[in-house]
């Protein structure tokens, strides 16, 4: 197989993809720049946290991902029912919305209402972009493109992160507000992209089996659930980590805009080595490239528990940036895996399964690691670490014996 992107702007599939990369990346950016920021402007304070205010914000922030989980598989029936495009489309502009609104009020009550339809409208982004990039890819290299979306998707992420903690540190808690509004512009950029790449013709394509069967269709494949299972063990460390990284980064004596300028260098990294990785798990196999993720997860947060007892010592920072680069191979043959599971009437249906499955594992990890916090200090947050470790390994050992007993379809052609 050529290592040559298997995709151009030449092939019918490739302005679609072109589009929703695009997307996914104004999407993400949008959604990093705000997540930076939420817990400071939520508290009207932009360094350090009390004990009390970790209740408030856990809350809160818990909203988005427990709309998202309670909604996303009807928004991903309706994307294999009604388009995906529509689907995508509706939801950034639900997104955009709502995002400016947050930057009207600062009340508890109404920011925890306008999270909860924030996630309705970010599970169905996710479902039905998946599902796009998903028909457009074929089996030999849905790793690679799936890699691809991972690269936007984290680079946008971890770049709008980057830019949030940069406004924390430079804007006064007062003019927080102006983040959100910058947020929406940016998901707007992402519709008006969208129409730019396919010269406003995508395909509005509908027509799929009705929502209640295209439901039992997807709920009833275990292969899917175990695929997406380890998901839930790995977002409940990186919601932990998103909601309260802005905030306490100060506290513990570490400036916010090196933390930034680290955190954004890291991104502009992920263009490159997602579709890598992705290309490997087409050449080696989806669980091969699993099992790296998952060490390099264990690897994190092991150097973390250290970081945390010695200081920032630099054979630590070193541990945990190998930890980090292999923790990236799991994205895109986790999602490849997936996509060799679903069929194309359900595609979208069952993208919103692994929807399901992170946004819940956001709001299990605020509980859980709020709780052991509460209760034990430092020491419940290393029983928290420890705890996701040991179950990614048991998970991962899982797939791959099934995989090895051919319970589990989830190896190439190219193997």
């Amino acid at each position: 197989m050529s290592d040559a992107a298997p995709s151009s702007l030449t092939r019918p599939e490739a302005r679609p993809l072109f589009a929703v990369f695009g997307a996914t990346f104004f999407i993400r950016f949008a959604f990093g720049i705000t997540t930076a920021v939420f817990a400071s402007y939520l508290l009207g304070q932009s360094q350090g946290l009390g004990g009390a205010s970790l209740g408030t914000i856990g809350l809160v922030t818990a909203m988005s991902p427990i709309g998202e989980f309670s909604t996303v598989l009807f928004s991903g029936a309706a994307a294999d029912r009604w388009g995906r495009w529509r689907v995508l489309v509706a939801g950034m502009v639900v997104a955009a919305i709502l995002t400016a609104l947050v930057s009207t009020t600062r009340s508890a009550l109404a920011l925890g209402a306008i999270n909860l339809f924030f996630g309705v409208a970010s599970g169905a982004i996710l479902a039905s972009s998946l599902a796009i990039v998903a028909d457009a890819s074929g089996p030999e290299e849905r790793g690679f493109e799936m890699g691809r979306f991972d690269a936007m998707n984290l680079s946008g992420w971890v770049v709008g992160f980057a830019v949030g903690l940069a406004a924390l540190t430079l804007l006064p808690n007062a003019a927080l507000g102006a983040t959100f509004l910058l947020g929406a512009a940016v998901l707007t950029a992402g519709l008006l992209f969208i129409l730019v790449a396919t010269h406003g013709r995508v395909a509005l394509v509908a027509g799929g089996p009705r929502v209640p069967r295209l439901l039992a269709q997807a709920l009833r494949r275990p292969d899917v659930w175990w695929v997406t299972l380890p998901w839930l063990t790995i977002y409940m460390l990186i919601g932990t980590a998103l909601a309260f990284l802005g905030s306490s980064s100060g506290a513990v004596g570490f400036p916010s805009i090196y933390l930034a300028v680290a955190i954004g260098g890291g991104g502009i990294a992920l263009v490159f080595t997602q579709p890598v990785f992705g290309r490997w798990s087409d050449r080696f196999g989806r669980i091969r490239l699993l099992g790296v993720g998952t060490a390099g997860f264990v690897l994190v947060m092991f150097a973390a528990g250290l970081i945390a007892a010695y200081g920032a010592l630099p054979v630590l920072l070193a541990v945990a940036g190998i930890g980090v680069i292999g923790a990236l191979a799991y994205g895109p043959a986790a999602l490849a895996a997936l996509t060799d599971l679903s069929a194309s009437l359900t595609r979208a249906t069952t993208m919103a399964i692994y929807s399901l499955t992170i946004s819940l594992g956001m709001v299990l990890g605020l509980v859980v690691s709020t709780t052991l916090y509460d209760a034990l200090g430092t020491e419940g947050l290393d029983l928290f670490f420890g705890g996701i470790s040991a179950t990614l390994v048991a998970l991962t050992v899982f797939q791959w014996w099934r995989v090895r007993s051919g319970e589990l379809p989830i190896t190439t052609p190219a193997r």
